[in-house]
């Protein structure tokens, strides 16, 4: 049978209680407790069961509580998961969406996340979601807009002709626009 982890000794059980009294954390309140009842000469059988978890559960809490003390008790945050891209692929994904598509080699006229996802598949075989690579894209500043189709044989000097020959809109916060009254 293994040797029992043995408890700090510049706590006791009123200590353990007192300080779960002001904790705002439940499970470090919980957390505690047990412990409280093993300083007041429970078995550990008996705190783990008091706590409804196992005595790994249980000397897992002790090793914390040994190391940093009741604050070894509060579940810290969660880190997150693992970035899908690195630095240099957001740079060379952001490169490549600054220099558009070539309709010949890319085969698309415009980039789609589909497109943008086998594109990053080939080049550096990293597998991503539509909605991951939406997100990436976001944090890198990118908004999902959509252009208004625009006809490549448009004249752009005929536009401006006509913009000039339209007439002039009167503008109502502009008073002197206005026309007079008879």
């Amino acid at each position: 049978m293994a040797r029992a982890v043995w408890l700090r000794d510049d706590y006791n059980g009123d200590d353990l209680r007192r300080i779960a009294r002001t904790s705002g954390h439940g499970r470090q309140v919980r957390r505690l407790l047990s412990l409280s009842l093993i300083y007041d000469g429970s078995s550990r059988t008996d705190a783990a069961a008091h706590a409804g978890v196992g005595l790994q559960a249980l000397r897992d809490w002790v090793v914390r509580f040994n190391a940093d003390g009741p604050d070894g008790l509060i579940d810290a945050k969660s880190t997150g998961p693992y970035r899908r891209l690195s630095s240099e692929q957001r740079a060379a994904l952001a490169c490549v969406i600054e220099e558009g598509p070539t309709p010949y080699v890319d085969g698309v006229v415009r980039w789609r996340l589909g497109d943008l996802i086998a594109w990053l598949h080939r080049a550096f075989g990293v597998c991503l979601d539509e909605t991951t690579l939406g997100r990436n894209l976001r944090e890198m500043g990118y908004r999902k807009l959509s252009v208004r189709p625009r006809h490549h044989a448009q004249d752009a000097e005929a536009m401006e002709a006509f913009k000039k020959s339209s007439p002039t809109v009167w503008r109502k916060s502009d008073p002197a626009s206005l026309p007079e009254r008879p």
